[in-house]
């Protein structure tokens, strides 16, 4: 008798990179099962307008863009549990994964539990997210075209975005904590040349203000604890990332940021375990390149479990 709880492929996420492996492991009809985790649809489910993903000229929000992902792989057979893996074993096949409610088995497992915006944890930040506060320039630049808005942080990821927001906004203004910054020493001068950014040196965000959207934040300086009201219209958080990699520790191979590895083809160290989206990604972090590696990934697990039969 089979085990109604052993799949042939499970997914963890359901994000871009987890709905879209979905789909093409469900296209070739071998019925996914994938455990949404806390966030449904994932991370950018959070965004309230996505305009570069292709196919939506006028844009479309990311928990309309999620819901489509995943009516469309339902139609195929991907079955989403809405449930979160907690615990796994990996050291030999089939898998075991253990969620808030029921143990499972899988032959190939699809890692897609993406990666979490390090948030500043002030009083406005959980509020206005969406509505002037950001962790995505690329993503909500465009949305500021002749304002002014402030970046938090001073590393690589910081100064990059800092100065594509230049292509929109009027000022881009970096506020860091520190009085020289993180970044290599070619970008911090490209910064800090560019005629639209400037700095707020030893300094830190202590609440963002406004009703509808930003109007302001409240700033402290570390050194003499002054504080004062800046006005912006945007607020870009960049002080890093974090992969929800936590259960896979001692599992898989990772870099010392704790984002999983892959190679080219989104195998892991595991054979069998594959990962795509955010949980591997930390550099371009977009919908676009999270939904590829997630159909990548399942076609390659695809492959591995035909190899199973041969």
């Amino acid at each position: 008798m089979q085990d109604k709880n052993h799949h042939s492929i499970i997914i963890l996420g359901s994000g871009p990179a987890g709905l879209s492996a979905a789909l093409y492991a469900a296209r070739a009809e071998l019925k996914p099962l994938v455990f949404s985790g806390l966030v449904l649809h994932g991370q950018a489910s959070l965004t309230h307008s996505i305009e570069n993903y292709p196919g939506f000229p006028e844009g479309i929000g990311g928990e309309a863009l999620g819901s489509l992902f995943q009516q469309q792989a339902e139609r195929f057979g991907a079955v989403v549990e809405y449930d979160q893996v907690t615990a796994v074993d990996l050291s030999k096949r089939p898998f075991r994964l253990e969620t808030y409610s029921k143990s499972y088995s899988a032959d190939s497992v699809i890692i897609a539990t993406g990666a979490d915006a390090k948030k500043m944890n002030i009083p406005g930040e959980k509020e206005l997210t969406g509505r002037g506060v950001s962790y995505c320039a690329t993503c909500d630049g465009w949305f500021f075209k002749g304002k002014d808005v402030v970046v938090v942080g001073g590393g690589d990821s910081a100064l990059e975005e800092a100065i594509f927001l230049t292509r929109f906004a009027k000022n881009v203004t970096v506020i860091h904590r520190r009085n020289e910054l993180r970044a290599g020493t070619i970008l911090a001068n490209r910064a800090k040349n560019n005629l639209k950014i400037t700095f707020i040196w030893d300094s830190i965000i202590t609440e963002i203000i406004g009703d509808e959207t930003v109007s302001a934040v409240r700033i402290k300086n570390v050194r003499n604890n002054e504080e004062r009201n800046f006005k912006t219209d945007g607020v870009f958080v960049f002080i890093g990332h974090k992969p929800n990699s936590e259960i896979f520790k001692g599992h898989l191979e990772m870099d010392e940021r704790g984002y999983v590895i892959v190679d080219k083809l989104m195998h892991t160290s595991v054979p069998g375990v594959f990962a795509a989206g955010e949980i591997a990604d930390p550099i371009f972090r977009q919908v676009v390149t999270s939904a590829g590696m997630g159909a990548a990934a399942a076609i390659q697990a695809v492959h591995f479990i035909e190899s199973l039969e041969d």
